[in-house]
């Protein structure tokens, strides 16, 4: 017997309303994470050492790929929403965490572990596996599109928004507000379906260790977790040291801001474009292309003078580059592997972009502290590029056998 409240609950549950709360999620939760470079120079104003922060920072996304694989399992075996409710919680604790910090260890607790394995447990990954459930075969890849795309929305909405709070309030009041805004992840997860059904697809009697064993012996799936370390290490590095960089050039912040922000709003466009893509052609050869043009402009950067111009070119074009590769890497995974379990096995791919983001954070804190120049830490993303472009190009995309109708 059904209550009042939980039939009212279910008239939202319907594919429009899914895709738009995991959009928000989605919004929401990219947002204010994809902000928490700009917090570092105010911070180190108020004695916080960059290398402190730079490592709470890479231990962050260290945690995030580390829980994921785990937020996966339980979403795909409960749903998504308890998962996301949980991460909520967790991730606000982070963030408010950060503003009584108090001694070094302290702030890689809060601004680490916890608010790594909070953005895990309310992943826009975990948003878009739900999302994907609710659409047939010929929708997905561009809903991964507009779930990626949502997420760059919100880095360029928290952008600026994080900047008003920091220079109007000081960075711990917005941190504060910042968990505030997490905590309205909450309401919106209640709208995704609880159970772990999909639209269109065909029943396959798996259980998650043989889906796991499955992918962990399929050649391709390894490839593409290789590659997806490449791309952790390229947006982990840029969203984080990127406003230090330009502050190191002589710059003023809010270029550094606007930077980030613009990254976000062409992100969209080259989500969007990626889900296109992805849906009439190949997805790997996509991601191929991706990566080489990526190794292309952080060259170009490295080599063209340091203007207002030059930084905000780049930061639009690395824009379409930036995500573009999460609807082609998840598309990949759902059409070799079907839907199933694609939160989990997402989950052990992002693990993977998520040691290359501690390495990218880490590595671009320790050479800058060293040697006085984040030179070092660009070339190499140009050389992890062009290898990202190599890896990719011989994956095979075609469908598992057991996926096919006469199967």
């Amino acid at each position: 017997m059904t209550t009042d409240s939980e039939a009212t609950l279910a008239g939202w549950r319907t594919p429009a309303w899914v895709l738009l709360a995991g959009s928000l999620i989605a919004l929401i939760g990219f947002g204010a994470r994809s902000s928490l470079g700009l917090f570092i120079a105010p911070m180190g104003q108020a004695d916080w050492s960059l290398s402190v922060l730079a490592l709470a920072l890479a231990i962050q996304n260290l945690f995030w790929g580390l829980s994921l694989p785990i937020a996966g399992m339980l979403a795909d075996r409960f749903g998504a929403r308890p998962v996301i409710i949980a991460g909520a919680l967790v991730y606000a604790l982070g963030l408010f965490g950060m503003t009584i910090a108090d001694t070094n260890q302290t702030m890689v607790l809060f601004a680490g572990v916890l608010a790594g394995t909070g953005i895990a447990f309310s992943a826009f990954s975990i948003a878009m596996a739900a999302m994907v459930k609710v659409v047939g075969p010929e929708k997905r890849s561009m809903t991964l599109g507009l779930g990626t795309a949502a997420g760059s929305a919100g880095q360029v909405v928290f952008s600026p928004l994080a900047l008003f709070f920091i220079e109007s309030m000081g960075w711990s009041q917005a941190l504060v507000v910042l968990a505030v805004l997490v905590l309205s992840l909450i309401p919106l997860a209640f709208v995704l379906p609880k159970t772990q059904g999909s639209a269109g697809r065909l029943v396959v009697e798996q259980t998650i260790g043989e889906a796991l064993s499955e992918a962990l012996t399929h050649r391709g799936y390894v490839l593409l977790t290789l590659g997806f370390f490449v791309c952790g290490f390229h947006v982990a590095f840029i969203t984080v040291h990127f406003p230090p960089y330009i502050a190191s050039l002589g710059l003023p912040s809010y270029i550094g801001a606007w930077s980030i922000a613009l990254i976000g709003l062409f992100n969209i466009v080259g989500s969007f474009g990626a889900g296109y893509v992805g849906q009439r052609f190949s997805k790997k050869r996509g991601l191929s292309v991706i990566y080489l043009l990526r190794a292309v402009t952080i060259a170009a950067l490295l080599l063209a003078p340091k203007t207002d111009i030059t930084l905000l070119i780049f930061a639009s074009v690395m824009g379409i580059l930036w995500l573009s590769t999460v609807p082609l890497t998840t598309g990949i995974i759902a059409q070799v592997f079907g839907v199933q379990y694609m939160a989990t096995l997402f989950g052990i791919v992002f693990l993977s972009h998520q040691i290359g983001s501690f390495i990218g954070i880490w590595l671009g804190g320790y050479l800058f502290e060293t040697t006085g120049s984040y030179d070092g830490v660009w070339w190499v993303a140009v050389v992890l590029g062009v290898a990202a472009a190599v890896v990719h190009w011989p994956i095979d995309e075609k469908p598992l056998a057991r996926l096919s109708p006469a199967a």
